[in-house]
C-alpha cells in the first residue's frame, strides 16, 4: 500500500490535511477491494481528525476499527483516549492522555503539534470566556504547572496578582468588518450618477 502522500504531509507538517488524505486513501483501497486493515495507520488517521477538531469523524473511525486492531495496537487506543477526553470536554484529561503514552516517532510530531494547537485553542477560549480566572484553573485549562501557566499568560499580556492568585485576562481588540448595506450602495450610486449627469 502506498502511503507516500501521507508521509509527505507528515514530513511537511501539513497536519490539517492528514484526515482528508487518510479518508481518501481508505476509500480508494476499499473501492479496489484490497485488504488494508492490518497495515492501516489508524493512530495517525484518528489523530488527523482530532487535529482538525473533527471529533465526530474520529468517533466514527474508532467505531469502525476492528477489535483485533484495538487490542494489538495500544497507540490506537491512546489516540482515541485523547478523542474521548475532547468529547467529554475534560480539558485537563486531554493533556493527561497526551502525556500518558510513549508515542512512536511517526506520531510524536503530530501529537506535539496537536498539543501546541490545543493549548492555543484553550488560551483563546479563556480569553473569550473570562475576565479573571484563578491561576489554578488557568493551569488546568492550559495543561501546565501553575508557574508555567503564569509565565505563559504574562507573555500574552495578561496580568497576574500573586497575592490573590488571580489572572486578569487581556481581551483582544475586536476588529469589526464593516458590512456594506445594499441600500447605502444604491443611494451612493444614484448620488454619483446624479452628479455626473
Amino acid at each position: 500500500m502506498d502511503f507516500s502522500v501521507l508521509n509527505e504531509a507528515l514530513a511537511s507538517k501539513s497536519f490539517n490535511k492528514i484526515a482528508d488524505i487518510c479518508d481518501n486513501l481508505m476509500l480508494q483501497v476499499a473501492a479496489e477491494g484490497v485488504p488494508f486493515r492490518d497495515e492501516w495507520p489508524f493512530a495517525i488517521h484518528l489523530l488527523g481528525h482530532i487535529y482538525i477538531d473533527d471529533i465526530n469523524s474520529a468517533r466514527f473511525l474508532w467505531k469502525s476499527i476492528p477489535p483485533a486492531i484495538k487490542e494489538s495496537q495500544p497507540e490506537v487506543v491512546a489516540a482515541w483516549k485523547i478523542g474521548q477526553k475532547l468529547w467529554t470536554r475534560d480539558y485537563a484529561g486531554v493533556y493527561e492522555a497526551i502525556r500518558g503514552f510513549d508515542w512512536t516517532q511517526q506520531t510524536q510530531v503530530l501529537v506535539a503539534a496537536f498539543s501546541e494547537l490545543y493549548t492555543k485553542r484553550m488560551f483563546e477560549l479563556l480569553q473569550s470566556a473570562y475576565s479573571t480566572i484563578s491561576i489554578e484553573d488557568a493551569a488546568q485549562f492550559l495543561g501546565m504547572s501553575e508557574e508555567d501557566a503564569s509565565n505563559y499568560v504574562l507573555g500574552q499580556g495578561w496580568t497576574v496578582d500573586p497575592t490573590s492568585r488571580m489572572i486578569t485576562v487581556m481581551k483582544q481588540a475586536i476588529v469589526k468588518e464593516q458590512k456594506l448595506d445594499p441600500g447605502k450602495l444604491q443611494r451612493l450610486t444614484e448620488y454619483v450618477f446624479h452628479l455626473e449627469h
